[in-house]
């Protein structure tokens, strides 16, 4: 049991799949909802210090570099534009936008592309974490309901 409780953790960790596939993954192998959630949550949340501390670092380190420097030129012009973007929409709301960006699981959303963006827009640290922490928790709530079944019952009750 431990054994699939670690599995779901660290897949948690992997960016792009996150949490999304990891509920769906440890609800699959049978493990109860709720320690399957809280599991999840803490191991996508555990890189998004990282994530804000250096991600900015090593692409403006690697800008330059023969080798990495043509992607870590793609991130930070693509960073760039879409936060600028996301500021110009949301305003003050920045925070709240990251949240519903982080929350909405949709592909290319989640806590990494998150924090990369936040860290592009050099946002504050507790503002980041927050908002990430609310979407991380509000994608495990949707994953939750989606692999239990329960939002595919509720849209058959109002398919007529």
């Amino acid at each position: 049991m431990l054994k699939n409780y670690l599995m779901v953790f660290f897949v948690s960790m992997v960016p792009v799949i996150e949490l999304r596939g990891a509920i769906p993954i440890g609800l699959g192998m049978g493990l109860p909802a709720l320690p399957t959630y809280l599991v999840c949550v803490l191991g996508n949340m555990l890189p998004v210090p990282f994530i804000y501390l250096f991600a900015r670092r090593f692409l403006i380190w690697g800008y330059h570099k023969p080798v990495i420097g043509p992607v870590c030129k793609f991130f930070i012009t693509k960073g760039e534009m879409g936060g600028r973007k996301l500021e110009e929409k949301a305003g003050k709301g920045l925070t709240v936008a990251l949240l519903l960006f982080v929350g909405i699981p949709l592909p290319g959303t989640g806590a990494w592309t998150g924090t990369l963006a936040a860290s592009i827009l050099d946002m504050k640290f507790k503002d980041v974490l927050i908002a990430c922490m609310g979407g991380v928790l509000l994608a495990g709530i949707i994953m939750g309901l989606a692999s239990a079944g329960v939002l595919g019952a509720a849209s058959s009750l109002f398919a007529v």
